[in-house]
């Protein structure tokens, strides 16, 4: 799928995005079809001024020359009718295809593995759905159907030009292949150039957008002049793809410029010279090459600027179907269907390894029964979240067996089974929307009077009582009105609310604030509470009173018993770490 940057045209990427159009066939073919008349109507005025000049200002007749205005007035308006419908159903088409394709791109990216999303950066991702699917639609409203519009003109007016005179069309293809190969080099350098472009303006966004979301650190650490530095840096690249651009430009049009000039001079010469003599050549047909030559040249001209559009869209097209293509998708083979699950789970010598030959768990196998809460401790790289990313299948192991309630995860549909598991995690994510929809996340199953309740019973709903507009606060972009411990809070909620089968809290107790302390640790014991639970957590407080602890280090179960037999294991893990913990605690 990768394209060359000195291919000037990938005409099998054009056919792939051309399919796009198949939904809206007869629009498309009615654009083709004015641009087939545009080309007609090109000549037509031409022909008609000549017309005009030899039979009606030569021989000074009047009653001639108010007809021929006429006729000339009525093809003008139709050529104007012509273009405004050509222009609009152009773009239109274009915005309907973006439109389809911005939809599929989106709905394929849902379905990537948490994988793609840790190696790949989110200002690029950003630009390929926004910016570079917009680029795609200047490709309809600006490139290719104008495109074709003026190489038809070009092939109309040629022909005609042989027709009228082979003698002054001699003249004007003396000159036009140096204007054609010109053009050919510049639709190269310019393709070149417009990648260029793309890939300083991804990285552009990616800088902009990552320092935006991260400027507390920057602020914090002070890195700010450093951050500027870097950023003038990105930003002096991002100009000089431009400036290359611009450089091309500078280069062809003086060019395209004199060639058109130098052809109207020969004509004017030449043909000048012919009339004079009354040798075959009137002055309405010199007029009339002028023309012509005119409206020859300025395709030329408007080709090359519009090849450089068609070019940046094909550039732009050519990323998105890179994403497009991309198989970063967990395999969604189960038909079963979840239904009760009473939330016994199995990890069976499961492997697994982010990169291969560099296993994270090595050989893991566990059982939880149905209603356990099971805590899972360790040092930072242990391996304890990764559990979590396995049971959720965001990754696929690499062997091994995971079953809920007896039943492999594999052969359970993904929706299913990520249904009834709900987690809370450490990092709570809030989208920038009312604390309702950030809850229910715009569940239509899920009522805003099922919301309340289940707030009530785990006691948060005097706190977000207590907001202005309540259930319908704003909490803006990354829930950034509330503290961490609310929204801690709202995230207990978000995932009680869906009543789901296996409940999961990964180090969600370990960055609240001490007003929201008790009121998590009594929404954590409401929550658990005859359910499954799987708690990972550095505060061994929070996890006295689970049924198993189980304890990792390096990928590997070291320990497992609850929190009394733990303690009473020499040297144990979990006894050294409890110590290290509550060292001037009193008992």
């Amino acid at each position: 799928m990768a394209e060359k940057s000195g291919k000037a045209f990938d005409f099998k990427l054009f056919r792939r995005l051309i399919t796009h159009t198949n939904p809206y066939r007869l629009v498309f073919y009615f654009v083709a079809f004015s641009a087939i008349l545009l080309a007609v109507l090109s000549i037509a005025n031409p022909y008609l001024l000549r017309q005009t000049i030899d039979r009606t200002i030569v021989p000074q007749d009047s009653e001639l020359l108010i007809y021929f205005i006429s006729v000339m007035i009525g093809v003008l308006f139709l050529d104007v009718i012509t273009q405004f419908l050509f222009i609009y159903f152009a773009n239109w088409l274009g915005q309907q295809v973006i439109r389809d394709i911005r939809v599929k791109l989106f709905n394929h990216m849902l379905s990537f593995k948490k994988q793609y999303y840790d190696q790949s950066s989110v200002g690029r991702l950003v630009t390929r759905a926004v910016s570079d699917i917009e680029t795609i639609a200047s490709i309809f409203s600006q490139g290719l159907f104008i495109i074709i519009s003026d190489l038809l003109k070009m092939v109309a007016v040629l022909c005609y030009m042989l027709y009228q005179s082979w003698e002054l069309a001699l003249l004007v293809f003396i000159v036009l292949p140096l204007v054609v190969y010109a053009t050919r080099v510049f639709q190269k350098k310019m393709k070149a150039a417009f990648e260029e472009v793309r890939t300083q303006v991804s990285s552009l966004n990616s800088f902009v957008q990552e320092r935006i979301t991260g400027m507390k650190i920057v602020q914090l650490f002070a890195r700010e002049e450093i951050e500027y530095s870097n950023f003038k840096e990105i930003n002096e690249k991002h100009k000089k793809g431009w400036i290359k651009t611009v450089w091309y430009n500078s280069i062809f049009f003086p060019i395209a410029e004199m060639s058109s000039s130098i052809t109207i001079g020969l004509i004017v010469w030449f043909g000048g010279l012919k009339a004079a003599q009354l040798d075959g050549i009137t002055l309405g047909l010199v007029i009339e090459f002028i023309q012509l030559t005119q409206i020859l040249f300025r395709p030329l001209r408007q080709i090359a600027d519009k090849f450089n559009t068609l070019q940046m869209g094909m550039v732009a097209a050519n990323r998105v179907f890179a994403i497009l293509d991309t198989d970063s998708k967990i395999e969604n083979k189960g038909a079963i269907q979840l239904e009760n699950v009473k939330g016994d789970i199995t990890f069976d010598n499961v492997r697994f390894s982010y990169i291969e030959n560099e296993e994270v768990l090595k050989g893991i196998s566990f059982n939880v029964k149905a209603g356990e809460t099971v805590a899972i401790v360790g040092s930072t790289g242990a391996g304890k979240s990764t559990i979590i990313n396995l049971l959720n299948r965001f990754y696929e192991i690499d062997s091994g067996v995971i079953s809920i309630d007896t039943i492999d995860i594999k052969k359970v549909d993904l929706k299913s089974l990520r249904d009834h598991i709900a987690v809370v995690l450490q990092d709570v994510f809030l989208f920038a929307d009312t604390i309702l929809n950030n809850i229910t996340l715009n569940n239509p199953n899920i009522s805003e009077e099922r919301v309340h309740q289940v707030a009530k019973e785990i006691g948060i709903h005097d706190f977000i009582m207590s907001l202005p507009n309540g259930y319908h606060y704003n909490v803006k972009e990354r829930g950034a009105m509330l503290s961490s411990g609310q929204r801690q809070l709202i995230s207990f909620l978000r995932a009680y609310v869906t009543n789901p089968g296996v409940l999961v809290l990964d180090e969600a107790t370990s960055s609240i604030d001490s007003h929201s302390e008790q009121l998590i640790q009594d929404a954590t014991n409401k929550i658990t509470k005859g359910r499954t639970s799987i708690v990972i957590a550095h505060r061994l407080a929070t996890i006295k009173n689970a049924d198993m602890i189980i304890v990792m280090d390096k990928g590997q179960i070291v320990e497992q018993g609850t929190h009394n037999e733990l303690l009473t294991i020499t040297d144990g893990y979990y006894k050294n770490l409890y110590e290290v913990q509550f060292a001037t605690v009193v008992e």
